[in-house]
C-alpha cells in the first residue's frame, strides 16, 4: 500500500512538471505573439506577412495543444485522486501516463522547433 502511495505521489510530480512546462511555454507564446505584433507594424512587405501569418497560425495551433495537454492533465489528477488502490492500480495508472508523457515529449520537441524559426524570424525582422 505505501508503495503505491509512493507511485502515485510520482505520478503527480509529473504532471506538476508538466504543468509548468505547459504555462512557461505559454508564456513564451505570450511574448513572441508581441514581437511578431511589433514587426506586423513596420510591414516589411508581403513575403514577411506572410511568414508572419504563418507563425501566428502555428501559435493558434499550439495553444489549442497546450490546452488539450491541460485537460488531460486535470483528468489524470481525478483518476490518481479516484484510485483504489488495488493490485493493478500502478499498471493502470503507468501505461496511461506513458503516453501522455509521449505527448508532452512531441508537443515539447515541436514547440522548441517553432520556436527556433520564429527567433531565426526576429533576427531577420528585429534590429
Amino acid at each position: 500500500m505505501e508503495s503505491q502511495l509512493l507511485f502515485l505521489s510520482d505520478l503527480n510530480f509529473n504532471l506538476d512538471v508538466w504543468k509548468r512546462e505547459l504555462k512557461f511555454q505559454e508564456s513564451e507564446m505570450d511574448y513572441f505573439e508581441e514581437k511578431l505584433e511589433h514587426i506586423a507594424i513596420r510591414n516589411f512587405g508581403s513575403e514577411m506577412m506572410r511568414q508572419l501569418e504563418s507563425f501566428q497560425n502555428k501559435i493558434i495551433r499550439e495553444r489549442k495543444v497546450i490546452s488539450d495537454l491541460r485537460h488531460k492533465i486535470r483528468m489524470k489528477r481525478r483518476e490518481i485522486a479516484q484510485a483504489k488502490y488495488d493490485n493493478n492500480a500502478e499498471v493502470k495508472f503507468y501505461e496511461k501516463q506513458v503516453l501522455l508523457k509521449d505527448e508532452m515529449k512531441t508537443f515539447v520537441k515541436m514547440h522548441y522547433e517553432l520556436k527556433e524559426d520564429m527567433m531565426d524570424f526576429f533576427l531577420k525582422y528585429l534590429q
